[in-house]
């Protein structure tokens, strides 16, 4: 139940991020306007986003003083999948640039040369990169499912509800039940070597086919 409830959040936040942050990443890599240069420095520095801030931040918001406080999603898997989402935009938005800003740099005069605009040619790159991006997207999983400080606060860590693998192993590891927390240790290891595998041979199965 515990690994399942991960997964879930893990991959429904990295769903909602990527609809945000690789859409993001592309229009700041093929646009030109005033400010883009901050834009790509925030986006690198929101990269290193303290998830305590995070949680704090999703917290405040959702709690019943806060502004989506009606809608009672705190200490909710939802609200775990928020902060999840916030935190992993930035990491997307920031990586996807950087693809999509070299694939512009390639292909930029075709594009122009057929009268493709700014969006058109972001969603044609992002498109068009689609492979190199998956290695992005597993990154952005792999920081998702391996955070604890914002999930625990937005999450409550409340056992059978919003209780995953990370913030399992913290408290079991206080409580010392090490079994239990080097177990879930291991499975958590495990697929984050499984994904770092999967963006390796993603990256070099499109080099091979794409080059």
């Amino acid at each position: 139940e515990i690994v399942r409830l991960s997964l879930a959040v893990s991959l429904a936040a990295t769903a909602l991020g990527a609809c945000i942050g690789l859409p993001l990443g592309a229009a700041v890599a093929v646009a030109r306007f005033p400010g883009r240069g901050v834009v790509i420095a925030t986006l690198n520095a929101l990269m290193g986003l303290p998830p305590v801030v995070v949680g704090l931040f999703v917290y405040l918001l959702l709690s019943r003083a806060g502004p989506l406080g009606s809608f009672g999603l705190l200490f909710t898997p939802k609200a775990m999948v928020i902060a999840q989402t916030i935190l992993i935009i930035p990491i997307l938005a920031a990586l996807s640039r950087q693809i999509v800003e070299d694939a512009w740099s390639e292909y930029r005069e075709q594009l122009t040369s057929l009268g493709a605009g700014t969006l058109h040619s972001a969603m044609t790159l992002l498109w068009d990169t689609r492979y190199s991006l998956a290695t992005v997207l597993l990154a952005g999983f792999g920081r998702a499912i391996a955070e604890v400080g914002a999930v625990m606060i937005a999450g409550g860590n409340i056992d059978g509800v919003t209780r995953v693998m990370t913030t399992t192993i913290a408290l079991e590891t206080s409580k010392g039940d090490l079994p239990l927390a080097l177990g879930l240790g291991f499975v958590l290891l495990a697929l984050v070597i499984v994904l770092n595998f999967a963006a390796h041979a993603t990256r070099a199965w499109s080099r091979t086919r794409f080059g």
